[in-house]
């Protein structure tokens, strides 16, 4: 292998074909390479994340602004966290295919509706059982794929060792900082391409932490890191070096580098190699009425702003409209306490490029909307503008609209109109009371089959599916070059499953319903990922050095964190 240079700031056109030319010689080490090989260079890398993962999550809280305190656990969770948990896990099904085994050996497999094969991937182990005490995650496959036809065919690009894949180009995200490096990976394992990772210019400050990182890969001529604006992303989309293209971004985006319009997908593409996305949408939050407690409302509804106020709302998975039963007696009692949880949130700017323009743009559509600390809070009816459900507004703007029915009417009216009137399908949420769920029998689990999206989060926000390394990430299937919705493809997904449909992940209604005392504190604790959450941010460093090496004696801190949160 070639000696790489430092693999960051190429600067000039001759430096990006150089770039690429040092990576076709990586990936051609790479098909060259066996299984044990390439699962040690993923641990190389899994060390080197974890000595700069103080540098990555502290760069990426200086470039978004975060406020010291609770709220920068996110950047540790949202980084070297799922960094860390991503490329061990690879390693591990690596470890399997070299010993000639499945990635799915000792997954349970499981019957969804609809002739679906699923497997159940969280808990994967005892630490996991541990530290995800209640909840539970399952690979969902395409109708008809059997359990034995999933578990044969696992691996993915690692079942072809010496496949060259050549080399791809990952247009990263600007939001969360672990997504372009686990795109990076994926390249890598499934389809056997080494990356050039064009860094969105929000995360420009995060490039020596990256180079630090992931030094293996950048050694091995397996990635490089470059800066730019647009025309570096033109340069290198068109160059006669790369063979694929993957973007995390908006539909526009998309459909500029594929059709070089944002209007008009007719005609023949002007991109000349094949290209997948992760893309977005207007994702909805699924309430099903039933009888709560006030600490139920309370808890519910700390977890709907957790989902549109996580990262600022700079988020595509953020949950945006909340669907309700105008049939509820709760329900004003459920967007009182929502509007008040909402207000009191902790302050943070709203730093992503242009969201001021989007907030602007739905006070304008919605000149009633309610303001809540730096965002707003909308009801959408028959009368009103009906924007919201159309436009991923990418900061702190939560829409609520009111469908008839109760129980499972309710629930197949909002999947109806989930699927029908929200755009994209990249993730859905679902919260329901275990009695209510039980009422519905196999109905409920009917409507969650015929919910069109990418993951599905029951009692528990979608995105943590993104910090999942088993589930897959990506749109619901089905989407095409000319109406790519929320993206073409999948990611993460490191059981390495082909045929995968989606992903869908549960959680308690409400963990430690029952408030018990202890000492000076109460153990109530809520998840780690809500921004209510006190100590957020010393849960989320404490699972980062877990998760750079494993061990039990790591587990009681974490826990004495989690229970005063």
């Amino acid at each position: 292998m070639s000696t790489a240079p430092d693999g960051i700031g190429f600067a000039t056109n001759a430096e990006l074909d150089d770039a690429v030319e040092q990576l076709a010689v990586g990936a051609r080490s790479w098909a060259a390479l066996d299984l044990t090989g390439r699962a040690e260079l993923l641990r190389q890398t899994h060390t080197a994340i974890a000595s700069a993962a103080a540098d990555w999550a502290q760069a990426a809280i200086a470039a978004k602004r975060v406020p010291a305190g609770s709220l920068e656990g996110e950047e540790w969770m949202s980084g070297p966290y799922a960094a860390l948990a991503g490329y061990a896990a690879v390693a591990d099904s690596l470890d399997k295919l070299a010993n000639n085994t499945s990635p799915l050996a000792g997954v349970k497999a499981g019957r969804a509706p609809g002739d679906r094969t699923t497997f159940r991937v969280l808990p994967g182990n005892l630490f996991e059982y541990n530290l995800f005490h209640g909840f539970s995650a399952e690979v969902w496959l395409s109708p008809g794929v059997s359990e034995h036809d999933a578990r044969a065919r696992a691996g993915l690009g690692a079942r072809r060792v010496g496949e060259n894949g050549g080399v791809g180009l990952v247009l990263g995200a600007g939001n969360i900082s672990a997504i372009g490096p686990l795109d990076v990976l994926y390249e890598l394992v499934a389809h056997n391409r080494a990356s050039v990772l064009k860094l969105n210019p929000t995360f420009a400050a995060l490039t020596d932490a990256y180079t630090k990182a992931f030094a293996p890969l950048i050694h091995a001529d397996l990635l490089r890191i470059v800066n730019g604006g647009a025309e570096v992303g033109s340069y290198l989309t068109a160059h006669v070096g790369i063979a694929h293209v993957h973007i995390t971004g908006s539909g526009k985006t998309h459909d500029l580098i594929v059709w070089g319009s944002t209007t008009d997908t007719s005609g023949a593409p002007i991109l000349d190699k094949p290209i997948t996305s992760e893309l977005g949408g207007v994702s909805p939050i699924i309430v099903v009425p039933g009888e709560w407690s006030a600490a139920d409302l309370q808890f519910q509804a700390e977890h709907v702003a957790t989902q549109r106020l996580h990262n600022s709302g700079h988020n595509c998975i953020a949950g945006q409209a909340l669907i309700v039963s105008a049939d509820w007696p709760q329900r004003d009692d459920f967007l009182r306490v929502l509007s008040e949880v909402l207000a009191q949130a902790p302050a943070r700017p709203v730093w992503y490029p242009g969201s001021d323009a989007k907030l602007a743009a739905a006070v304008d559509s919605y000149p009633d909307a309610h303001k809540v600390s730096n965002g707003l809070l909308i009801e959408v009816d028959e009368s009103t503008s009906q924007d919201l459900f159309t436009t991923e507004y990418f900061a702190p703007v939560l829409g609520h609209t009111s469908l008839p029915g109760d129980g499972i009417v309710f629930l197949r009216n909002a999947v109806e109109f989930a699927n029908t009137r929200l755009d994209g399908s990249l993730g859905a949420g679902v919260i329901v009371a275990p009695g209510d769920r039980k009422s519905m029998g196999g109905a409920f689990d009917e409507a969650i089959a015929d919910l069109r999206y990418g993951t599905i989060g029951i009692n528990v926000w979608s995105a943590i599916g993104f910090l999942v390394p088993a589930l897959s990430w990506g749109a619901y299937p089905g989407n095409t070059l000319d109406a790519v919705g929320s993206g073409i493809g999948i990611v993460h997904n490191a059981h390495l499953v082909s045929e995968v449909e989606r992903s869908v992940i549960s959680g308690p209604f409400r963990p430690f319903p029952r408030s018990v005392r202890h000492g000076e504190f109460a153990l109530t604790p809520k998840p780690s990922w809500f921004v209510t959450n006190k100590k957020a941010g010393d849960i989320a460093t404490r699972l980062t050095a877990f998760a750079a090496d494993p061990s039990w004696n790591k587990l009681p801190g974490i826990f004495n964190q989690a229970f005063r949160g």
